[in-house]
């Protein structure tokens, strides 16, 4: 391997660009991939342009991608250098404490089990790290493409563990508020936990045709007047059993508190990138004892719950590749999906680049 190598990383609060890194080593439980293709989030727009997650320099961007393996530890039993897998976004410590109790996504701190672009450097460079690989990485499904191995990263398990969260079950009325690339997989997991009527707010006619697809049977656009006056006029003024937060800002939580009936349940999976309190209002809270749950969580990371998940798409239950609406041939077009991701023209899903067939 090379001792050095290009990536595309934020340089600082409100600018990313080329720079030359040392390629990573690679501990004795770890492993050293290569992408074969890779996504643009929104949560790179965040940290870029808003600084959510504080300055960062030089700090390699990106947590999505399909890989190549490279190298691996020597400890390091299931993976070998060749082998194509699944990279979550999320790479748990699987022997600390906090995995032990349930979160490995917090593992070592809070949303610590995030640690591509957030605690060390990201997916989008000739080769990065990934620690404890036996745990974390899942080997690719025969068949299944790596520029829809990329939705696999973040999208898909984000979206299930917002409808986890909101604890949807069969012949639950749900809400989706966002159907963005992580709404629309929570569109598609709702339907898939049982979900009689599905609404979905949102108003881009390619996101709307996707959600449709994927199981949403109603639609809201906030353009037509509050999202909660909506809901309970087609409710007939009761709410919906439960909602997913997949999109809005820090006042998105009152619109959902206002739908939900009481002792209903609100799962959100949405990236506050700026804002500093979150709005819960008084009353329609039940001034504090409406049962009306609130759960915000960061996707479960590790293989397992990668190759649980990707078998959905091996066995036909969910086609990833709607998903995709902007694909890119090579590394010279990341600047260019990162700015197609920041500007969101009315066509747009999910941008993703291959490097690799």
């Amino acid at each position: 391997m090379p001792e050095k190598m290009k990536a595309f990383a934020m340089l600082r609060i409100g600018e990313a660009g080329w720079i030359e890194k040392d390629v990573p080593e690679c501990g004795p439980n770890d492993a050293i991939c290569t992408p074969l293709a890779l996504a643009i989030c929104t949560s790179d727009v965040h940290t870029v342009y808003e600084g959510a997650i504080g300055d960062r320099h030089n700090m390699v961007l990106g947590h999505e991608c399909c890989a190549e393996v490279v190298k691996v530890g020597s400890e390091v039993k299931d993976f070998k250098p060749g082998d194509r897998v699944l990279v979550p976004a999320i790479t748990p410590d699987w022997n600390s404490l906090e995995a032990q109790a349930g979160f490995g996504q917090h593992s070592g701190g809070l949303l610590s089990g995030w640690k591509f672009s957030n605690c060390k450097d990201g997916v989008f460079s000739e080769y990065f790290h990934v620690n404890d690989a036996d745990g974390n990485l899942a080997l690719l499904p025969p068949g299944m493409d790596p520029v829809d191995a990329t939705i696999m990263s973040d999208m898909v398990p984000t979206g299930v563990h917002g409808v986890e969260l909101a604890d949807v079950t069969f012949g639950d009325t749900v809400l989706v508020i966002g159907i963005g690339p992580v709404g629309l997989m929570s569109v598609a997991a709702a339907a898939l936990h049982g979900a009689s009527r599905l609404i979905a707010v949102g108003t881009r006619p390619v996101c709307v045709a996707a959600a449709k697809a994927y199981g949403a049977t109603d639609f809201i656009s906030y353009k037509d007047g509050p999202i909660e006056d909506q809901v309970m006029k087609m409710t007939n003024g009761k709410g919906v059993d439960k909602v997913v937060i997949a999109g809005g800002d820090v006042h998105t939580f009152g619109t959902a508190v206002k739908c939900v009936k009481p002792g209903g349940k609100i799962g959100s999976v949405n990236y506050l990138g700026s804002g500093d309190i979150v709005d819960i209002p008084r009353v329609e809270w039940g001034v504090g004892m409406g049962n009306k749950q609130i759960n915000g969580g960061l996707m479960p990371g590790g293989r397992l719950r990668m190759e649980k998940l990707s078998s959905l798409v091996t066995y036909g239950r969910l086609d990833l590749h709607r998903e995709v609406t902007h694909l890119y041939e090579g590394w010279e077009h990341l600047p260019e999906a990162l700015q197609i991701m920041k500007d969101k023209p009315a066509d747009l899903i999910k941008p993703v680049v291959r490097i690799k067939k």
